[in-house]
């Protein structure tokens, strides 16, 4: 998926956004959108929105010498998630079937991004998406695929969106490699972020190599990307991804809420909607 012009004001909400978590006083940030101004200026209309995304954020970090600006609010929200997974571990436990409980609590905890702007109280908002019906909801061919599945890459999106990722993979009872950013970037999930979550008791975390909010295949490692290749299946969460690989012939399934306007009219759904969603670039 390409930039569209609706993706430009985000990007400077998003350098505002980081900028004040940095500590930055009002000159400092507009000096900070002047750079990012200087670079959105020239750049290829035919990039992916998480190639500018890193573009933003280096400058941010570049500007104010703080390397992750959310480090704290990360370690916040996989506290609050990790308080909430006896309830919830239960809530699935309890359910008439228990994997298709494992997703839906799997992208309710997508709720968690602090790249899109829409504040969120996680418990109330994750409550909200588990009474809300899916949108696209692929789960038959999802389950089918997971059955004849040997190797499952599992992409992983935001720190404590990690927990629900957990729960998920718990359900899915075969081995999984899952898969963070190689460097902090927003709230994006990595190594130890996950292994905070408990990720390491029930998968084996891997780094994508790349330090974009995406899993952009071309910024990613060699040796990531002969194991994207090989994979039966491959379960790829949030927007960034989606962005990344949404033209990808492999057999990806789209697990996600819908936060943001253009992505919404890509796609053809309501902002606001939930997907497990199958490519169709792929010839299953």
């Amino acid at each position: 998926m390409k930039i569209y012009p609706g993706c430009f004001p985000c990007f400077f909400q998003q350098a505002i956004r980081a900028a004040r978590l940095a500590g930055s006083d009002e000159k400092k940030i507009c000096q900070i959108l002047k750079k990012v101004n200087n670079h959105l200026a020239g750049i290829s209309l035919e990039k992916t929105p998480p190639e500018i995304g890193r573009v933003v954020y280096s400058v941010v970090s570049e500007v104010t010498g703080i390397q992750d600006p959310f480090v704290e609010i990360k370690a916040r929200c996989i506290e609050e998630a990790l308080s909430m997974y006896p309830r919830f571990r239960d809530w699935i436990d309890d359910s008439s079937d228990v994997l298709e409980a494992a997703v839906k609590l799997s992208v309710a905890g997508n709720v968690i991004d602090f790249g899109t702007g829409q504040d969120f109280e996680l418990e109330r908002d994750v409550q909200k998406i588990m009474a809300q019906d899916f949108t696209v909801f692929h789960i038959e061919e999802f389950k089918d695929r997971l059955k004849r599945a040997d190797s499952i890459l599992f992409l992983a999106d935001n720190a404590g969106e990690t927990v629900f990722d957990r729960l998920l993979i718990e359900e899915m009872k075969k081995p999984v490699l899952y898969a963070v950013r190689a460097k902090p970037v927003i709230n994006d999930a990595v190594t130890e972020d996950a292994v905070k979550s408990g990720l390491e008791e029930v998968a084996t975390i891997i780094s994508s190599g790349s330090d974009l909010p995406g899993t952009l295949l071309s910024a990613c490692s060699e040796e990531f990307v002969k194991i994207f290749r090989s994979s039966d299946l491959i379960i790829s969460k949030g927007q960034g991804n989606f962005e990344c690989l949404s033209d990808e012939k492999s057999p990806i399934f789209f697990l996600l809420k819908v936060k943001c306007p253009v992505i919404a009219e890509y796609i053809r759904v309501e902002q606001g909607s939930i997907l497990l969603m199958k490519t169709d670039s792929y010839d299953w």
